[in-house]
């Protein structure tokens, strides 16, 4: 059994691929600097921009606006013929990071049926951090009545052997290249290729061989009835808002066959963890608007903060000023997990707001208003999460990150969620 297929996948005919592909929207949320540049780059161009919100506008007040001008861009993108399809496909890709390591992936398909996004799941596709259900709604508010789809989902697979995307690597110069170009803002730069019928069923047969139970088991020192093949990397809640929105759809049809409705699937990129270009990195916190001597009192209360060693170490940057601090009252397995909870329970009382934010330097930047203080956390090993989802279940929320901001997946491909 497998979760994942081809897909009939939207690419455009003749658009500046340099101004079409954007960073994943919910990057930069505290940098509206970067999505001003952004809108100058694309200009009145074709481009993914129009195509998805970025969360640093989540809270204007014309966001409803926003939303139906994302509607209106898709419905015209399509009746002006900007998209190819290519159907019953898989893209293999090459992304040329920031620090220039190559992180190779394969867009499909992903089957919604298979996957459950709350704590505890068995299934074959799992969160690996906590979903906030709170975030799910506005999300919803795009997709109801999108035609098409662009998310920004990256799915994990522990393929030490390297079975799956290593062997289209090897064999990438026979495919029709679909694109090869630069991506704005420092991204990179990124290739998609198109995978022979023959390869294609070669990815499926490697991944079936990855969801043989025995294997599995075998592999892990468990006993399970369900592997654990797909594990959430990037997008957590551009999928759940996926499957929230299929289960929606079914509960306002009863009755009605939807087993082949294009919205039971959603488009996402799978990785081997294995990738050397793969690095998972800490997302720090920083909290604005709250009396930052107050926030420390009480964190320093409910966690016993000190400068003694612990197992679990946050470090504080609070202007100028850093502070190792170690947590004797834990409240979680991991010192993000100890912290976030802390906050989630102090802040209702004290204010302010929190915001997670990718590399220590944005951190120094941000921490040096009066009224702000950052949150310095360690990062955590790749090679933990498939064993702690299985045992423990979905992490604490932005507990990691898989490279800097720059690296994160920009949009290209689309595909139709209508019928």
């Amino acid at each position: 059994m497998t979760a994942f297929s081809r897909a009939d996948i939207l690419l455009p005919k003749d658009a500046d691929m340099e101004k079409w592909a954007v960073v994943a929207c919910d990057q930069y949320t505290s940098e509206p600097e970067y999505w001003a540049e952004t809108e100058r780059i694309v200009g009145g161009e074709p481009s993914t921009l129009g195509l998805i919100l970025p969360e640093v506008y989540l809270e204007d007040e014309n966001v409803g606006e926003r939303i139906d001008a994302i509607h209106r861009n898709m419905e015209n993108y399509l009746a002006q013929g900007v998209f190819a399809e290519h159907k019953n496909a898989f893209v293999y890709l090459e992304r040329v990071q920031s620090d220039g390591l190559v992180r190779a992936g394969i867009v499909g398909k992903l089957d919604l049926e298979q996957y459950d996004y709350r704590k505890g799941s068995k299934s074959l596709v799992r969160a690996t951090e906590a979903t906030v259900v709170e975030r799910i709604p506005p999300r919803i508010r795009i997709r109801n009545g999108a035609p098409i789809e662009l998310p920004h989902i990256m799915i994990l697979i522990d393929d030490a052997a390297g079975t799956v995307v290593e062997p289209l690597t090897a064999k990438k110069d026979s495919f029709e290249k679909v694109y090869d170009f630069k991506l704005m803002q420092g991204g990179g730069s990124i290739t998609g290729r198109l995978v022979d019928g023959e390869s294609a069923q070669g990815v499926v047969r490697a991944l079936e061989a990855l969801g043989d139970i025995d294997a599995f088991n075998s592999k892990y020192g468990l006993s399970e009835t369900q592997p654990l093949v797909y594990a959430m990397g990037d997008g957590n809640h551009s999928l759940a808002t996926a499957k929230e929105f299929y289960e929606q759809l079914k509960a306002a049809n009863p009755g009605k066959d939807l087993s082949d409705h294009p919205a039971r699937y959603a488009l996402v990129e799978i990785v081997n963890l294995h990738s050397e270009a793969l690095r998972f990195e800490a997302i720090h916190r920083i909290v604005t608007g709250v009396d930052t001597a107050a926030l420390m009192n009480a964190l320093t209360d409910k966690l016993r903060l000190s400068a003694d060693k612990a197992e679990q170490r946050i470090t504080v940057v609070n202007g100028s000023e850093r502070k190792e601090l170690y947590v004797h009252a834990p409240l979680s397995k991991l010192a993000v997990g100890s912290l976030q909870q802390a906050l989630d329970e102090l802040l209702p009382a004290l204010g302010g707001k929190v915001d997670y934010i990718h590399g220590e330097d944005v951190i120094e930047r941000l921490s040096q208003p009066a009224d702000a203080i950052g949150f310095l956390l360690p990062d955590m090993g790749k090679e933990e999460l498939f064993p702690t989802v299985i045992v423990d279940g979905a992490l604490p929320r932005k507990t990691f990150s898989m490279g800097h901001a720059a690296d994160k997946r920009y949009y290209v491909e689309a595909r139709r969620i209508d019928v």
